[in-house]
């Protein structure tokens, strides 16, 4: 069966627009801090969350304010920090992890510095399992049929954190971070979300990129792109089964529910690069919980021209990595955007040189907090970050232990850590 060539720029359209790497000059966007110094009217809680079965961080597990829309992400090495109104010190909060058991703990029982949360695996048996199995297809349709009734019918504005970094083998070359509100419109809306920078900081060496001038241009809209209920042109659309193959694979427990992991690879017969991975499908709702995917690269060279917008004549810039992951967190029946993360390498050739240079980008996104735009409110002008955005080369707020002030973020790798000491060291020698 061949792929008609209609639906074939279709495809290929819409995973160009998922972020590119751009080499050469763009708008550039950057914002100052401004920030006041205030008395603090919140408290800080750090904590590490392990696996019981390993002893190791649980890496990205979600914390979540109960009663509030408030949550945070731990790093990729299990910590967090969490920043709460001194009004809501009578709450508690929720750590979950994909297949692990649910732990609640009073902020009341905290210890604002040292904190270690042991989750322990959850065990689900169903008995309805080989009927499933028989049919994963049907499962996928399901899940599309009721993304309507799964989705906000309200216009809503998250507030996340954003990091993106570069790093040439194990050095980094770049880091960005910053704190955005994405304005975002219901799914049956069909409509893009808009986003307004909020702040940002960031610190390029671009003698760690020998000659070459990597500029990552979409920003915080780079995250947004892969949130595949949103964007259903990129995944979930009517030519799903034509593209994809679908397998159960088995029911796990995620925030204490029961999900199915359906397994998906491209079709044999087609040509074009793809996606393949696994979606976690409440078995309840049928909205989409997590998916974590990568993109084929067998054929590297078709790969990368949907990253690449511009390079030197001499070189040959190939993906040998795309990973993907987007995850959705549940309120009152309805499943919401939460988190996103893209890692990326790749492997430059050039000409008439013996070695080659690799390079590792990561780009994430975690919602720290939303509320309903019940004045339907739209950015405009300047206040909106314009999609093909750039951010801007200045190291502000590095030095500044307090920079991010009241806003959730999520917690440095220590990897990242003596990044930021080095770029700290270079301040001050400036």
């Amino acid at each position: 069966m061949r792929v008609n060539s209609r639906s074939t720029r279709k495809t290929s359209l819409y995973l160009t627009m998922i972020w590119f790497l751009a080499i050469g000059y763009f708008q550039t966007i950057n914002q100052s801090s401004g920030q006041i110094v205030e008395e603090r009217d919140y408290v800080e809680f750090k904590g590490k969350v392990l696996g019981a079965d390993t002893n190791k961080g649980l890496n990205f597990a979600n914390i979540a304010l109960n009663e509030s829309n408030i949550s945070v992400i731990a790093n990729s090495e299990g910590d967090f920090l969490l920043k709460v109104s001194k009004s809501d010190l009578n709450k508690s909060i929720t750590i979950s992890y994909l297949g692990y058991q649910n732990k609640v703990i009073a902020l009341s029982d905290f210890d604002t510095l040292n904190n270690t949360f042991v989750l322990t695996e959850s065990v689900v048996s169903l008995p309805e399992i080989n009927v499933i199995s028989k049919n994963p297809n049907s499962i996928i349709a399901s899940l599309m049929k009721n993304r309507d009734k799964n989705s906000f019918q309200k216009s809503v504005i998250l507030q996340g954190f954003y990091r993106e970094s570069i790093k040439k083998r194990r050095t980094y070359a770049s880091l960005s971070e910053a704190v955005v509100e994405v304005y975002r419109k219901p799914y049956v809306a069909n409509s893009k979300s808009s986003v307004k920078l909020h702040k940002l900081r960031k610190s390029t060496n671009y003698n760690k990129i020998d000659t070459l001038v990597i500029k990552l241009q979409g920003g915080p809209y780079n995250t947004l792109n892969i949130d595949i209920t949103q964007n259903n042109e990129m995944f979930f659309n009517d030519d799903i089964f034509e593209y994809y193959s679908f397998t159960f694979d088995k029911a796990i427990r995620i925030d204490n529910r029961t999900a199915y992991v359906v397994s998906f690879k491209p079709n044999g017969y087609v040509s074009i690069p793809l996606f393949y991975g696994k979606l976690y499908i409440d078995a309840e709702t049928y909205g989409l919980s997590k998916a974590h995917f990568s993109l084929n690269l067998d054929d590297q060279k078709k790969a990368s021209r949907y990253f690449v917008k511009k390079k030197p004549a001499k070189a040959e810039v190939l993906p040998i990595k795309a990973d993907y992951k987007v995850e959705y967190r549940i309120n009152n029946g309805k499943w919401m955007y939460n988190y996103s993360r893209i890692e990326l390498s790749f492997k430059i050739n050039w000409t008439k040189k013996i070695f080659n240079s690799v390079y590792s980008i990561t780009i994430e996104k975690a919602i720290t907090d939303w509320r309903v735009n019940s004045e339907n409110k739209n950015l405009k002008g300047k206040e909106r970050l314009r999609s093909d955005v750039i951010l801007n080369d200045q190291a502000t707020g590095f030095a500044d232990s307090d920079f991010w002030g009241k806003y959730n973020v999520i917690e440095p790798d220590k990897s990242i850590e003596n990044a930021i000491k080095k770029i700290n060291r270079q301040i001050n020698r400036n």
